[in-house]
C-alpha cells in the first residue's frame, strides 16, 4: 500500500487512458503500490458511462482493462449521497464525497468547480500541482 490515499476524479481517469501525460503518471503511480486508490460504486458507474461516449474511441479492450485494473488496485467506500456542496454540477459531489469517506489526502482534478470549493478537509490538487508536491 502507498503512504498516500487518493482519489482521481473521472477526468483525470479518463485523461490516464487515453493519454500520456501527468494523469496518466498519478495513474501508473497507483499500479504500482506507491500511491493508494480510493473511490466509489458511484464514481466507477459514472466512468463507466464516460469513457464509452463515442467521442473518445476507445476499443472495448481498452475499457475491459482499464475498468479491471481499477477493480484490482483500489479501496471501494460506500458513500450516502448526503453531501451537497458543489451546486454548479451535482455529480462532482459524488467525487468529493468519495474523497472525505474514503479519508484521502489529495483529491486530484481538473474541475474548476472542485478546485473551488473550499468547504471541506481534503486538499484537492490539479495533477499537476499534485506532482510537484511527490
Amino acid at each position: 500500500m502507498g503512504s498516500k490515499k487518493v482519489t482521481l476524479d473521472t477526468n483525470i481517469l479518463i485523461s490516464a487512458l487515453g493519454w500520456n501525460g501527468k494523469p496518466k503518471q498519478i495513474f501508473e503511480k497507483c499500479i504500482n503500490g506507491e500511491l493508494d486508490l480510493i473511490t466509489s460504486n458511484e464514481q466507477l458507474m459514472e466512468l463507466q458511462e464516460a469513457i464509452n461516449y463515442p467521442k473518445f474511441n476507445f476499443s472495448n479492450e481498452q475499457k475491459d482493462k482499464f475498468m479491471s485494473i481499477i477493480l484490482e488496485i483500489a479501496t471501494i467506500v460506500k458513500i450516502t449521497g448526503e453531501i451537497n456542496i458543489i451546486k454548479n454540477d451535482p455529480d462532482d459531489n459524488i467525487i468529493l464525497e468519495t474523497a472525505i469517506i474514503g479519508n484521502v489526502d489529495y483529491l486530484i482534478t481538473g474541475d474548476p468547480d472542485l478546485l473551488d470549493s473550499k468547504n471541506h478537509k481534503i486538499k484537492i490538487k490539479t495533477a499537476s500541482e499534485f506532482l510537484e508536491f511527490m
